[in-house]
């Protein structure tokens, strides 16, 4: 099962369950959070709970979507009770990239702080028997308010070098009232991120991160495919300038996702009843490794057939203030 969260033609918000090509509003709800939020309090699965409040209308997602009114798959009133974060180095593959971005900084015959910790995933991010294996790598990239829609703008600050598409798979999640995180389910991600930065020292990715990200249109409810398969490309002026597959899942990656939400969900900072999680578990595949400089105006788009429809964002540039205008603190 999909669901997803959409306004209709005069503005209402409805949410949307989808099992083959039709999609129907939910009745009884108007958002994913109350959705989870009745399952929740009821003891029941999200698709027990959507089966027992009943569908209605019939809904053209694609219209909805080809019209801006499909929203994030999950939001919250409370901007700061969203959280995005993310870890990296997690699929079999992605230390070649992060480990020539850093080379240049470490001894060749040496194994950079990247492959070091690629290896550390490979050899204790499964540990199996509902044990937890080594922590992996973490970050954080902000709160509700840089949440993206899908199809609407991704914008880079004005100061960053790069501005980069990373195709993930992001696991969503709302916290009971006792704390206990609930998985909702899966849906598509664009990590948007600043790999030039990042280059420059591996210690700046922190600053890399801070940057907004896309999620949905759909979130798959239920577990993830332990293989996927799914197509990445940036499209400018109606042209696809670069195109790759990715691949995502446990069958690609060097950590189970149990023992991703571990190390995420064993601080208590993000054990806050109501709080949300949109938590992405990383990708191998980048244009930037490629060469590609995108500019305003470039189109991504992620699909993956195990998620529904496609992630576009527009990437636009921030000219609001100039990239080296100094901040103005106000004393009081």
């Amino acid at each position: 099962m999909f669901i997803s969260q959409f306004v209709d033609e005069n503005g209402v918000r409805h949410v949307a369950a989808r099992s083959s090509d039709n999609a129907n509003i939910v009745r009884g709800v108007s958002s994913v959070r109350e959705l989870a939020e009745k399952a929740i309090a009821a003891g029941k699965s999200i698709s027990g709970l959507v089966a027992e409040l009943g569908l209605g209308d019939t809904v053209d997602l694609a219209a909805a979507y080809a019209d801006g009114r499909v929203l994030a798959p999950i939001d919250h009133d409370v901007s700061a009770q969203l959280h995005l974060t993310g870890t990296g180095l997690t699929h079999l593959g992605s230390a070649s990239t992060r480990n020539a971005m850093h080379q240049k900084a470490a001894d060749p015959e040496n194994l950079t702080d990247s492959m070091k910790m690629f290896q550390m995933g490979l050899e204790g991010g499964k540990p199996g028997d509902g044990k937890s294996g080594v922590q992996p790598e973490w970050f954080y990239k902000g709160n509700g308010h840089a949440l993206v829609a899908p199809g609407q703008p991704i914008i880079s600050p004005s100061f960053a070098l790069d501005a980069g598409e990373e195709p993930e798979i992001a696991g969503i999640y709302l916290n009971g009232p006792d704390g206990t995180p609930h998985r909702i389910g899966f849906a598509l991600a664009n990590e948007f991120s600043d790999h030039i930065t990042e280059r420059q020292n591996y210690l700046y990715l922190a600053h890399s991160k801070l940057r907004p990200a896309a999620i949905g249109p759909e979130i798959l409810v239920g577990d993830l495919p332990g293989h996927v398969e799914g197509k990445s490309r940036i499209v400018r002026d109606g042209q696809t300038i670069w195109e790759k597959p990715f691949v995502s899942g446990e069958d690609n990656m060097s950590h189970t996702i149990a023992n991703l939400e571990h190390h995420h969900f064993k601080y208590e900072i993000f054990c806050q009843p109501g709080d949300i999680h949109i938590h992405m578990f990383g990708t191998a595949t980048l244009s930037f490794a490629d060469g590609i400089s995108t500019q305003a105006g470039d189109v991504f788009e992620i699909e993956a057939a195990p998620f529904g429809l496609p992630l576009r964002n527009r990437l636009d540039i921030d000219t609001t203030r100039a990239a080296d205008a100094p901040v103005k603190i106000a004393v009081l």
